[in-house]
């Protein structure tokens, strides 16, 4: 038996077509009649052929690599930025979802004007053929830039202004209103939260849920502290929040990092969780496992929802061109912090 690899040609003989037809297949050109496709496919299948990705990406101009962009987080370090357990999350479920597609995620960090230049020359020159974008605040230019150069593009989280580029997102004020519910039947009645960024629309919307839900349970006050899903920030809001109202028996955190660091502060001063205050936390990540007690939080299924961000882009990347959204369910999570 030869050593050498199967060629285009030997695919081309096996598959009783030309050699044109057997590259139109390999990459993915739309116009190629159905049984003749499955006749070089099986042809391919059959000798174990392997597409030369460095030859094909000189003629085609075009890499297999999709950028997983983390855009607008100018306050913060690449490595503060990928230490939130949701970041970690979304890169998991973006490389299981490219699984066998023979793509690979090319991970970009837009933290200033220059940063979205690259990410924006990468996507022109072809050195990746679309992006996936994690905005951390809500005015960010960078998917505006993106609809405007026509590039393909999904976002994480509905844009703040309207613009036609798809996205996923969470229904952020369902699980907000799930958190307020569990806190009222377990008979708390002094409630406060702690929000995320003010600017940032899963934090609005979080806040907004939470705060709307209480008042239908007959609690139209309810106060607040502001972090930046920190576990610092959220130790800092609940210094704040025992600070002006020391008789509080639950608190709704607008992630699980600052839940986190409530629960440490709590403990600092001598308050049981959940037998003195209830606490509950939002996004089911890895800190909530490991907090003391372990969190009850409101999961949002992130590794699903990066998931269908590759499937809108691999559409988008086909040739669709209306802009789609996949709007997620959110669950509570009952464990012991409420």
């Amino acid at each position: 038996m030869s050593d050498r690899a199967p060629t285009l040609e030997d695919v081309a003989r096996a598959a009783g077509v030309s050699r044109a037809t057997v590259s139109r297949v390999v990459n993915g050109v739309r116009n190629v009649d159905p049984g003749i496709r499955a006749k070089v496919t099986e042809a391919i299948d059959d000798i174990g052929y392997r597409p030369n990705r460095a030859a094909r990406s000189l003629v085609t101009r075009r890499t297999d690599a999709i950028a997983l962009v983390v855009s607008g987080a100018e306050d913060q370090s690449p490595g503060e930025v990928f230490a939130d357990p949701f970041f970690g999350r979304v890169a998991g479920g973006v490389v299981a979802a490219l699984g066998e597609t023979g793509q690979y995620p090319l991970l970009m960090h837009a933290d200033s004007g220059a940063g979205r230049d690259r990410v924006l020359d990468a996507l022109r020159s072809g050195m990746v053929h679309g992006a996936l974008l994690v905005s951390t605040r809500a005015d960010d230019p960078l998917p505006h830039d993106c609809v405007a150069e026509k590039v393909p593009a999904v976002l994480f989280a509905r844009p703040t202004r309207p613009v036609p580029i798809s996205y996923v997102d969470l229904e952020h004020r369902q699980g907000a209103a799930l958190a307020a519910d569990h806190l009222v039947a377990r008979g708390c009645r002094r409630v406060a939260t702690i929000t995320g960024p003010a600017t940032v629309p899963a934090s609005q919307d979080r806040r907004a849920g939470f705060r709307d839900a209480m008042a239908r349970h007959g609690q139209p006050y309810v106060p607040e502290a502001e972090g930046n899903f920190t576990l610092a920030s959220g130790e800092a809001a609940m210094e704040r929040l025992l600070a002006d109202h020391p008789d509080l028996d639950g608190v709704f955190a607008g992630n699980d990092l600052m839940a986190q660091g409530a629960v440490q502060v709590l403990r600092q001063h001598g308050r049981a969780v959940p037998g003195d205050v209830a606490v509950v936390g939002f996004d089911d990540s890895s800190a909530a496992a490991a907090t003391r007690p372990p969190l009850t939080t409101i999961r949002q299924p992130v590794e699903d929802m990066a998931a269908a961000m590759v499937r809108l882009l691999l559409d988008r990347l086909a040739g669709e061109e209306q802009p789609r959204s996949v709007i997620f369910e959110p669950v509570l999570v009952i464990r012991e912090s409420a």
